[in-house]
Formats: C-alpha cells, structure tokens, sequence
C-alpha cells in the first residue's frame, strides 16, 4: 500500500474549475463592482476612477512573476490563492453594510485584485508544468471556455441574482451582501475541491535551492531589457497602449448607462436586465466573435483580417451613441445593439491577443507575453481614470460621441504596426 501523492490526473477533473476559479475574481472586480457601486449610489467619476485602480495588480504582475517560480510549489499557491480570494469576497459582503463601505470594500476588492493576479500566474505556469504538450494544445480551448463560462455566471447570472434580491429583500445592500456571500461560498469550495484533486507534477517544485537570488535577479533584469530593445519597440508600446483606447473608456460606463435612469440619460434597466442583455448575451456574443477571429486568422493569417478586425472593435461602438440619443424601451433591441458590439470587440480584439503572441516570440517568450498583459493592463486603467468624470461633465450622449473620437488613434497604430503576412496562418500539411 502506497501514499504515494498523483503526479497526474485526467485533466478534466480539475482544468475547468481552474479557469473558472480564474474567470470570477477577475469580472468581481472589474465588472460586478461596478453594477454594485451604481447600485449603492456612488457617482460615475468615483467608479471609473477608483475601479480602475483595480487594473494595477495586472498592470504590474511580471514585477513578482518570478517569485512564484523561487518561492514554494504553483499547487501551493494557486489553493492558498484560492482561499485568499474566498475569504476577501467574504470580507467585502460584511464591509457592504459599513458606513465606509466604499473605502472598505475597495480595500478588499484590491487585495483580491492582487491576488488573482498573482493566481493567473500560478495556475498557467501549473497548466505548463502538469500537461504534456499535447494535452496543452487540446485543452486550449477548454481553458477558453470555463473562463468564458465564469464571465457569464459573473455578469450573468449573478448578477441577475442580485437584482432578484433588491427585489425580494427591499434592500439593495443586503442583496448585493448576500450576492458576494453566495459567490464566497462558491469559490472556497472550489479552494477545497483543488486541494485535493490537482495533481502533483514532478516538475513543480521550488527553484529556491537550485538557483541562487542573484542569478534569479540578473535573469529577471535581462529579459525586461530584451523586451525593450525589440525592434520597433515604440510603435509595439504604442499599438499595446492606444489599440483599445476607446473600449477603455467605454466599458467603464456601459453597465452606468444601461442602469440610470431615462431622465439622467441613460436607459433605466434593472439589476436583472444588466445580467440577461450585458452579461449573459453580451458574453456570448463576445465568445462568438472571439471564436471566429481565431478561426479566420488560422485561414489567412492576422496580416490578411488586421484592417477588418480594427474596423470591427470601433464602429459598433457606435451603438452606444444610437441608444443614447434614442432611449429605446424595447428590451430586445437593446440586447441586440449590446450584442453587436460585444460581437464586433470579440472578433477585433482576437488581433490584438495575436500581435502579443507574435512579438512575444523568441527565448523568453512567457516572460514577455506577461510584459505585455501588463502593458493591456495599463492600457485599460489610465483611460479608465477619466472616463467616469468626462461622462459626469459632458452627458452620456457626448461621452459616447468622444468615445468614437477615441477610436482614431487605433485607427492610426494599426497603420504603422509591422506584421508577417503568414503568421498567423495554419501551415499546409
């Protein structure tokens, strides 16, 4: 008889929980806060500005990457991660119904932020480590889907939970306490579940005795400085920060518009309805358009759609103009303008997702993709900053109007970028 612990699992049994557990914390804190600080009251400048600060532990997570290679095992930190996370959604369903609530809860919802963050690391260098190539390759798309999945359940369903209870209780802190405590609970049983089911790779372990602080360090300081001397680094830097320029002013105030009311501009949904037509069918449509940029890209590679994908992430933002100065009170129309343009940001951002992929190649490839997830980080907070008070200044009908403005620096960028006219594309057997 033998205690000896699994060095491999069927990969069903534990690579869907991961990328859900992955998913949730993640649209907690960039989407669900918002929903729920509209809710509660809070103005549009202090959402767009405080939320955003939310984006700063992925802005700057390749900074502590290395830790999680140094210090302890990726199993070790993704189920301590885990109970981390559960216990500060927790902590912020009892902060709800403090008078500081705000500063309280953004407090948490920060450290959470950090530390799905720090997650993201642990659990993709886990999936690396516990499956042959192979595996990886087929279980790409699984990964997708789960998170798609969290996305949905997040945006969706929960908060359509959330709406259900504003009702039934009277009180919208007691539903949105409830809400993050019934997402609490999901997710420290997903915490339980992964400590004992992931499996044990041999290759996961502690590089603290092999390798040296120092060597680590210059390791650390020499990939950052191959990344920025890559060719074109300015025109990279700038295709990274400006290509979602004007998404990133625009999904901070979405979930606002579509909850103020008709007098303050904006379309008078319900909690629920946000759920059905942002979160459930916006997701969707997103996954879809995401699914069928991949899939024409590996037709005709990323070069041959650039142009048609740069076309699709801007102009269907023009929906959000369309509703602002129309209003309508029909519930499917809206659900059809969201969708549009959560299908055409789906579709446009795959070439976004393939020019990291593409200038990330090279020895230090993991490393630099990271690089440029944080510089995507960026380039979704520090429009996000402004966004809430230009809104509060100028009405929703001009803000969204500026943010088709917005659009033209991705426009130009996509102009300048260099890419190989065959990556991308599936090689002919």
């Amino acid at each position: 008889m033998t205690n000896a612990k699994p060095s491999s699992r069927n990969p069903w049994a534990w690579i869907p929980t991961l990328y859900f557990g992955q998913g949730i914390p993640y649209v907690v804190v960039m989407t669900i806060s918002v929903i729920m600080y509209k809710k509660l009251g809070i103005s549009n400048t202090d959402i767009a500005y405080y939320t955003s600060w939310l984006y700063l532990p992925w802005v700057i997570k390749p900074l502590w990457s290395p830790l999680i290679d140094i210090f302890r095992t990726k199993r070790f930190w993704i189920v301590l991660l885990q109970m981390v996370i559960g216990a500060s959604l927790a902590a912020a369903a009892f902060s709800i119904p403090l008078n500081s609530y705000f500063q309280w809860s953004l407090a948490i919802f920060w450290l959470m932020a950090f530390s799905s963050a720090t997650h993201d690391i642990a659990a993709d260098g886990f999936y690396m480590l516990a499956l042959e190539q192979h595996q990886q390759a087929a279980f790409v798309g699984v990964r997708s889907t789960f998170y798609r999945i969290a996305m949905i359940t997040g945006q969706g369903a929960l908060v359509y939970l959330a709406g259900h209870l504003e009702m039934t209780t009277g009180s919208i802190p007691t539903a949105w306490s409830i809400t993050l405590l019934v997402i609490a609970g999901l997710f420290l049983s997903i915490a339980i579940y992964h400590r004992f089911i992931l499996p044990y790779p041999k290759s996961d372990i502690s590089a603290v005795q092999e390798v040296s602080a120092a060597t680590v360090l210059k390791e650390f300081f020499k990939t950052f400085g191959t990344f920025f001397k890559k060719k074109e680094i300015v025109v990279i830097l700038s295709f990274l920060l400006l290509y979602r320029f004007a998404e990133a002013q625009l999904v901070k105030l979405v979930t606002p518009f579509l909850l103020d009311s008709r007098s303050d501009g904006g379309l008078g949904l319900t909690t629920g309805d946000v759920g059905i037509a942002y979160g459930t069918i916006g997701v969707i449509a997103l996954t879809l358009g995401g699914l069928l940029g991949g899939y024409v890209i590996s037709k005709h590679g990323l070069r041959f759609w650039l142009w048609v994908m740069v076309v699709a992430i801007h102009l269907p933002d023009a929906v959000f103009v369309y509703l602002s100065y129309v209003q309508p009170d029909n519930f499917i129309l809206i659900c059809a303008a969201i969708g549009i343009e959560q299908f055409g940001y789906g579709f446009g951002f795959t070439a976004y997702l393939m020019y990291m992929v593409m200038i990330s190649d090279g020895p230090y490839k993991t490393a630099h993709y990271a690089i440029c997830t944080g510089f995507m980080a960026l380039g979704m907070m520090i429009p996000g900053m402004f966004s809430g008070a230009l809104q509060d200044w100028i009405g929703y009908r001009h803000f969204f109007i500026w943010v088709m403005a917005s659009t033209i620096p991705g426009f130009l960028i996509a102009m300048v970028v260099t890419i190989d006219s065959s990556f991308g594309k599936k090689k002919e057997q």
